[in-house]
């Protein structure tokens, strides 16, 4: 298990504005498994990331309407 400073460091640099793809996702669900289950931070994280997701599909869509 990793500390949770290490973390949100790559965190940040895997959310930077227009670097968002399929493979940050994976490599923050990777990032995620490195915290342990109780962390409060994975699961901010998690939620975080779930929204982010959420996001990206809709800014898809509205890309692909247009």
């Amino acid at each position: 298990m990793v500390t949770t400073h290490p973390v949100s460091l790559r965190w940040r640099e895997l959310f930077r504005p227009g670097n968002i793809t399929e493979e940050t996702f994976q490599k923050a669900e990777k990032l995620l498994e490195t915290l342990r289950p109780e962390d409060p931070l994975r699961h901010r994280l998690y939620q975080e990331l779930q929204e982010i997701k959420r996001l990206h599909v809709q800014k898809k869509s509205a890309r692909k309407q247009k």
